[in-house]
């Protein structure tokens, strides 16, 4: 199997170094950009399998290189930036990252969220089943079964759950699926969001207080976990 790709665009000597010593110990190809134009061209000669990308670089804010890069590229792009209020995570992950991790990181979990957002990546579309321990749905039948028993869920129940499934492990905003779930009127509705993840929980997890499928993301949105298969 070819070693993924990866471009680093960070403006951080020592995080570039940090980073290209990290990846390449764990078989990744690493190509790396101090500016954010120098990453766009990297990006459109010679695309990798995956972006990490910084928001504070000297040439152009981050957030605007995402979607520059957004408009084109439609591989995994996860954020690594010393910002951690949630307007720029929220502003980040609706412009189209795939995650957001903020620095200092532990580069355990950095590796473990890579190498989920290639495999998902890997993954082709529409797939017929996926099992995630006692829940599995059927995206043909429309079938979502709990310990081999058919679960009753409401049309709006089932969109939501399979929004998630479909973007495993991906932090979703609340405007993201409100919008996706009810349509851009709903986009204020939190409210609205949390009683039906509320609902949902109910049905898909074991114990609803702590979930293990749907996973909140303080003021943010939300993560769904699928864990083994």
């Amino acid at each position: 199997m070819n070693s993924p790709t990866i471009l680093i665009i960070d403006d951080e000597t020592q995080i570039r170094k940090l980073l290209e010593i990290t990846l390449s110990a764990n078989n990744f190809k690493v190509h790396e950009a101090s500016t954010g134009k120098e990453g766009l061209i990297s990006a459109a000669t010679r695309p990798p399998d995956m972006i990490l990308l910084d928001l504070g670089l000297p040439d152009e804010d981050g957030q605007v290189i995402l979607k520059k890069l957004r408009e084109w590229y439609k591989a995994p792009i996860m954020i690594l930036s010393v910002r951690d209020n949630e307007d720029d995570i929220v502003r980040a992950l609706d412009s189209g990252a795939n995650d957001y991790l903020t620095k200092p990181f532990r580069t355990g979990e950095l590796l473990a969220r890579i190498r989920t957002a290639l495999r998902l990546a890997q993954n082709t579309e529409n797939i017929p089943l996926v099992e995630y321990g006692s829940l599995s749905i059927d995206f043909t039948a429309r079938i979502v079964k709990k310990n081999q028993e058919v679960l009753k869920l409401t049309s709006t129940e089932y969109h939501l759950l399979t929004l998630m499934a479909q973007n495993e492990s991906r932090v979703l905003t609340h405007q993201f699926i409100l919008k996706a779930v009810w349509g851009p009127s709903y986009l204020e509705q939190s409210q609205y969001l949390r009683v039906f993840v509320g609902q949902l929980r109910k049905k898909i997890e074991d114990n609803p207080n702590q979930p293990k499928f749907i996973i909140t993301e303080s003021g943010v949105g939300y993560r769904f976990v699928g864990g083994e298969k």
